[in-house]
């Protein structure tokens, strides 16, 4: 099997994995390692060297830039970019001052969100559209608004989790509507 890609594409990468789908006008840069059976929407950009999981959907107009690494089954939305330098200017830009970006197994990034660079989004987290993320969001957190806060907690599945109970080890325990189970760990949920 290989990976099928539209012809105004621009794919430098060689290592782009099986099944996955690269629509019109993406542009994926050198060194770049692109997953099994994930699909690249319209117009996105890829830089050099970010490392892309398997199962993994990003919208149309995403900009990705050098230190993001992006883990398996994580969804980005339209329009979301990631930035990769603290202090950007101008003039020449030095590759050694990209900091890196992790997004983590599961994760989901809405539509038209920024994602500051130097932080990690936990897994199964849900960045809400428009926010500006500038620090880590905690496993299963769910954060939204400029700057992006945490409001809550999600399930795998995506549904807010509304019942929390306290666990005897100070975590948090929570059963959503799906029938999952998750455990929030105390210290997620002091995340300023």
């Amino acid at each position: 099997m290989t990976y099928s890609r539209h012809p105004t594409a621009i794919v430098e990468s060689e290592d782009i994995g099986d099944g996955t789908r690269i629509w019109h006008f993406v542009h994926i840069r050198e060194g770049s390692v692109i997953g099994r059976n994930c699909n690249i929407g319209k117009s996105v950009y890829v830089d050099t060297d970010v490392r892309i999981g398997d199962n993994v959907k990003i919208q149309n107009f995403v900009s990705i830039y050098k230190g993001v690494e992006i883990e398996d089954d994580v969804f980005v939305g339209p329009s979301a970019v990631f930035t990769n330098d603290l202090r950007p200017r101008a003039f020449i830009w030095e590759a050694e001052h990209a900091v890196p970006t992790g997004v983590r197994k599961g994760s989901s990034i809405g539509a038209n969100a920024t994602i500051l660079c130097g932080i990690t989004i936990g897994e199964y987290a849900m960045v809400g559209a428009g926010s500006v993320v500038t620090k880590d969001v905690p496993p299963f957190g769910l954060v939204y608004g400029n700057p992006a806060k945490l409001r809550g907690f999600v399930c795998y599945c995506g549904n807010r989790l509304d019942d929390v109970s306290p666990g005897a080890s100070g975590d948090v325990v929570s059963t959503c509507t799906c029938g999952k189970t998750v455990r929030i760990k105390k210290e997620w949920m002091e995340y300023g």
